[in-house]
């Protein structure tokens, strides 16, 4: 059962400990305090006084719960859940969509047609960017819609959980990689497992692996004299532009192309294809 919990709530052992210790104490303190406010007034016990009573603790339990998860580090999860829980009550289902957080370490093109994507069809919210470089261009893109960004460090990237741990606090379900040049840690892959997508400029399994990104890619397609390239969007595993293939686009090479050239003819079959493909992946994770 608690194999179950974890993976239907996707967090660790230590946090699924902590957020049942917080329903426990937290509804304890509702009742405690329900029956003390009753105290109060001046009903006389019977079905009135237990009506009365039910309402208050009702009206009560989200936010003993909230007080409870705050030292416990568990506010984010718990925001989110009762937030899915009015979401049921009222029908209102833009409360309860995928939170996605997209890795890049550039100028954001990528980030900017996901962001634009989704804030028109809200079936998805991209609710962080994280960036491994300082002054990137895609941190600008976030500071104007408003997204909270997080600046990461190598070291506690690749040797620690940290990061894992504040994906997960902030309710992320999926990340996306928008031309992220770290190669993602096995911890996190394990983390998100089918969860994480990168966008390749190339038709894999062609011009893939350690060092081919961006214009290295074109430069070596067309010193191959290729008639034709494109994109492969795919999963993420522990070798760089392995994971399983879930989509690709292509694109034709003329003789008069450059890497230069071919690099455009790339970015707009990125920009056409890749928020799509991401939200037919939630719509289809979503079914099953």
């Amino acid at each position: 059962m608690l194999e179950k919990l974890q993976q239907r709530w996707k967090v660790n052992g230590v946090n699924l400990i902590l957020i049942i210790f917080t329903f426990a104490v937290g509804g304890s303190l509702c009742g405690i305090t329900g029956r003390k406010i009753m105290e109060l007034t001046s009903i006389e016990k019977g079905i009135i006084w237990i009506l009365a009573y039910i309402l208050l603790i009702t009206l009560l339990w989200p936010l003993c719960v909230i007080l409870i998860s705050i030292p416990l580090g568990q506010f984010s999860f718990f925001k989110k859940y009762i937030h899915k829980i009015w979401a049921k009550i009222t029908g209102n289902k833009t409360a309860d969509i995928p939170l996605i957080a997209v890795f890049a370490s550039g100028a954001g093109s990528n980030a900017q047609k996901i962001i634009d994507y989704f804030n028109i069809n809200n079936t998805a919210k991209i609710e962080l960017v994280v960036c491994n470089k300082e002054g990137a261009g895609v941190l600008d893109i976030a500071k104007k819609y408003t997204i909270d960004t997080l600046l990461i460090e190598k070291d506690k990237f690749f040797n620690t959980d940290l990061y894992i741990r504040e994906l997960q606090k902030r309710g992320i379900r999926f990340i996306v990689l928008a031309g992220f040049l770290w190669k993602v840690p096995s911890s996190l892959i394990n983390a998100y497992p089918n969860r994480i997508v990168n966008i390749h400029p190339a038709l894999l399994p062609k011009y893939g692996g350690k060092g081919m990104y961006g214009n290295r890619v074109h430069e070596a397609v067309i010193a191959a004299g290729d008639k034709e390239s494109g994109i492969t969007i795919h999963y993420v595993d522990e070798l760089y532009d392995h994971g399983n293939i879930i989509f690709q686009a292509s694109c034709k090479i003329d003789e008069k192309d450059t890497p230069g050239s071919l690099a455009q003819k790339i970015h707009l079959l990125e920009h056409q294809h890749y928020s799509t493909v991401i939200d037919n992946i939630l719509k289809m994770q979503n079914r099953s």
